[in-house]
């Protein structure tokens, strides 16, 4: 029987704190502590799952198999990198980093180390995601709405990078074609960066994705809607629901879409556990989530030349 591993999560705030209750409650793993430059947060955590507080990241890379990256994001590489050094596999949280760079430095730190590197693309984990790897063929139009109210956490990228690399995610996993053109807009409003942003994505395959983001909605709300020959699909992430079109000889049926409801955050991190108990390759490894980082981050880079 294989021995639990020892987790770590590093920052406890809004999301890490999920992490460390989902740890806490896996068999195959304990929680061993957590880190967080906010010790009275770190100690309200801990305190809460049973845990060790430790006073930096080398005293948890010490004692840890795996951790979970959940800092801003512009503090990814700089935790990643220590972590890697103790031999430590990890799950860091969207976006992988703030730039390529940052990436390219992980994964210099981690090469001939041997070490699990999974990304937190939270989504390909919802049973929804399941649903559409399996029905989504031959993608002519997709188009994707995802809301949220104003939070100061996550500003400090824009929401390109906060929210619609999600969405980012899950068009790159679903249409098997080179991007050949994309066209962008974003608009500031309580940040310094873009709060509501728009991508038009052409795919060589001829499919069109339109994702919408904003940051600064009255609610919350995340839905995608795929079109293909004789078939329509509307699935919403959130409730984890849906429903298909489809062209039958007796006309147009609507049929629900019965999707087993799970906590994605729990089954993400499962599967890194098993991957790195296994030792396999994860779903959404640090090379799909450089690919993603990078589409974010031209969408970006057309959103600041337009605005100028």
């Amino acid at each position: 029987m294989k021995s639990r591993l020892k987790c770590g999560v590093v920052g406890v705030g809004y999301l890490g704190q999920h992490h460390a209750r989902v740890y806490s409650s896996l068999e195959e793993c304990s929680l061993v502590g957590v880190y967080d430059i906010n010790p009275e947060r770190a100690q309200e955590i801990a305190s809460k799952y049973h845990c060790k507080v430790f006073n930096s990241l080398e005293e948890l890379g010490n004692e840890c198999n795996c951790v979970s990256i959940v800092t801003p994001t512009d503090k990814h590489a700089e935790t990643a990198i220590p972590l890697i050094e103790k031999n430590c596999h990890l799950l860091i949280e969207k976006p992988l980093a703030s730039s390529t760079e940052d990436v390219e430095r992980i994964l210099k730190a981690a090469n001939g180390r041997d070490r699990i590197l999974q990304t937190g693309l939270i989504e390909h984990y919802n049973p929804v995601m399941k649903f559409l790897e399996a029905s989504v063929t031959t993608p002519r139009f997709v188009t994707s709405q995802r809301l949220a109210p104003f939070n100061r956490r996550g500003t400090e990228v824009g929401v390109v990078l906060d929210l619609m690399i999600h969405d980012i995610g899950i068009i790159l996993q679903l249409i098997k074609s080179e991007i050949i053109f994309i066209d962008a807009i974003g608009i500031r409003v309580l940040s310094k960066t873009e709060d509501i942003a728009n991508a038009r994505l052409h795919f060589a395959n001829g499919c069109v994705a339109d994702l919408n983001v904003s940051r600064v909605s009255e609610k919350k709300l995340r839905e995608i809607r795929i079109f293909q020959p004789q078939t329509y699909l509307s699935m919403d992430f959130t409730s984890q629901s849906g429903h298909l079109m489809k062209v039958l000889p007796e006309g147009l049926v609507k049929d629900e879409i019965p999707v087993e409801k799970e906590e994605p955050l729990r089954t993400e991190i499962s599967s890194f556990i098993q991957c790195v108990r296994n030792h396999t390759e994860p779903k959404i490894d640090i090379h799909f989530g450089k690919k993603t980082l990078e589409l974010a981050l031209k969408i970006t880079e057309i959103i600041n030349l337009s605005s100028k």
